[in-house]
């Protein structure tokens, strides 16, 4: 005889998380709540509203890795809860990181011996890293300066325009006066003589980028070398460079290996990296190098015991995850220097097939190089109607996150679409983002123009306010016409039922040709 009972109100086990009470109301935003709720309900509804987030392997803005194999995610997940600082604790874990330093050490060609211990440490970020390396360069200004017996109160860095936020956050947060370099129209990187042009006395270093957030170009650090240290000479100064390679440190050395960009300048005295971007490691870790311990004074470098042994530390947080570093131990010897080759040439090839297919559109200028970060940076040949931020808006309905953005002064005038070609992005890929971006020029051009932003500019002109009457007359002309255009042509499609079978709001490819045609007339 099979037994069976009635399930209570509160019997949780036959209920689903949707078949339950904690559906029903909204998540807390600013209290915590007063009462638990089971694990699987938690797990549920976070599970559900993240779902809303982009995809990040279509996240074409970022640079950061977002694919790695799944026995590095098994190694990620078993060291999840182990605190790094725990240097006693975990040995094994502080030996890693020093494998790593070693390693990449020797990829960016730091003069040492064999067997000889490299200086540096793993970070959260090249953020991070780039301010150790930036206290490092003011405090041996501060000390030169001190024995001199001049002031220490206008240190400066030269760097261009062109710089990420990270150098301004330095800049304001430890007082340091940062001057940029202007971008030129066609010149999107530092130039390397107006840099040498601003260095003066306070000058702490010059910071050259090795894979410019914008576009993607290697700046000439070589050039750099070269003309400071003719400064250095005439002046009595030893003013030094820090290169931000976040970007391009972990390209250049695979598939760029004549390029002098590291060490072998004698300048050259710190490089930050990232080990989130091309070092394939999911975000969360960046390095930074000293060339020698004489360029890390020794008063920036802390000492503690209270974890159980004497430990060394310079860094700007205390606690943090082992896993990246874990993870980057993996891929260094995991890939080794083949596997990274190959996969920088991979990108590289990728975005050339990207950069083809853009140009056959006829439609956009390339702003990115041949040589730099495996990107393609972009902009449209004629904005008059639509702009690039409408493409970006429009790429995204097909799952596309690709930014639209202003270059810094004095190139503010340029406006860039961005996709940056990570290790996951493939061919096919490259050649699928294409027909989207046909498919939304195809559609813009049967759109009104914006011609609300057209009078804005023309309004801009104090000095012209009969031109501004008029083009307000043919403003209002054009949004008249465009729209008595769009009731026939739709009155003229239903006479004749063409569309048929097709889903509602869609257009014949044909069909949006003809009104291309037909809205192109009116903006001209």
């Amino acid at each position: 005889m099979v037994l069976s009972r009635a399930a209570s109100e509160n019997d949780a086990s036959i209920h689903s998380t949707f078949a339950s009470r904690y559906v029903r109301t909204s998540l807390p935003r600013f209290r915590i709540p007063e009462t638990c709720i089971p694990k699987e309900a938690a797990y549920q509804i976070i599970n559900d509203e993240l779902m809303l987030d982009g995809n990040p392997r279509l996240n074409l803005a970022s640079f950061v890795t977002t694919w790695m194999e799944p026995e590095c995610d098994k190694l990620i997940m078993a060291s999840i809860n182990k605190n790094y600082v725990d240097m006693d604790e975990y040995p094994v874990t502080t030996e890693l990181q020093n494998r790593c330093v070693n390693m990449i050490a020797h990829l960016f060609n730091a003069p040492l011996g064999e067997s000889e211990t490299a200086v540096g440490v793993g970070t959260v970020g090249s953020s991070e890293a780039i301010m150790l390396a930036g206290l490092a360069f003011k405090r041996k200004w501060q000390n030169k300066r001190r024995a001199e017996g001049k002031p220490i109160d206008k240190p400066n860095i030269v760097t261009g325009a062109n710089v990420q936020v990270c150098w301004e956050k330095f800049a304001r947060y430890f007082e340091v006066e940062l001057k940029e370099v202007k971008l030129s129209d066609g010149y999107y990187v530092m130039d390397p003589r107006k840099a040498v042009e601003m260095v003066d006395e306070n000058t702490i270093c010059v910071a050259a980028i090795l894979g410019s957030t914008l576009n993607g170009e290697f700046e000439d650090v070589k050039l750099l070398n070269d003309l400071l240290t003719e400064k250095n000479k005439e002046t009595g100064w030893d003013t030094p460079i820090h290169v931000d390679a976040a970007s391009g440190g972990f390209i250049a050395p695979f598939i760029y290996p004549e390029l002098e960009w590291d060490f072998r300048l004698p300048l050259v005295k710190s490089i930050n990296v990232s080990g989130h971007k091309y070092g394939l490691v999911y975000a969360g870790i960046g390095w930074v190098i000293w060339r020698s311990k004489e360029d890390l004074p020794d008063e920036l470098i802390f000492h503690i015991n209270y974890l159980g042994a004497d430990q060394p530390t310079f860094t700007l947080n205390f606690s943090k995850g082992s896993s990246q570093i874990i993870a980057q131990y993996y891929q260094l010897i995991r890939l080794g220097f083949e596997g990274y080759k190959s996969i920088m040439e991979n990108c590289r090839d990728n975005a050339e097939i990207l950069k083809e297919g853009l140009e056959k559109t006829g439609r956009f200028n390339i702003i990115s190089k041949d040589v730099g970060v495996p990107l393609v940076a972009f902009s449209l040949k004629d904005n008059s109607c639509h702009n690039e931020f409408e493409i970006s808006d429009m790429l995204r309905r097909f799952g596309w996150i690709v930014p639209a953005y202003t270059m810094p002064p004095d190139a503010q005038h340029v406006t860039v679409l961005r996709v940056v070609i990570r290790e996951d992005f493939s061919r096919t890929l490259a050649e699928r983002l294409v027909n989207d971006i046909e498919k939304v020029l195809l559609e813009l051009d049967t759109l009104p123009a914006r011609v609300n932003a057209k009078l804005a500019a023309a309004s801009a002109d104090e000095g012209k306010a009969d031109a501004v009457a008029a083009y307000k007359k043919k403003a209002i002309d054009v949004q008249r016409e465009v729209t008595a255009a769009w009731k026939k042509f739709v009155l003229d499609r239903k006479k004749t039922s063409v569309h048929t079978g097709q889903r509602r709001g869609f257009f014949l490819e044909n069909d949006l040709k003809l009104m291309s045609s037909l809205v192109e007339k009116i903006c001209s």
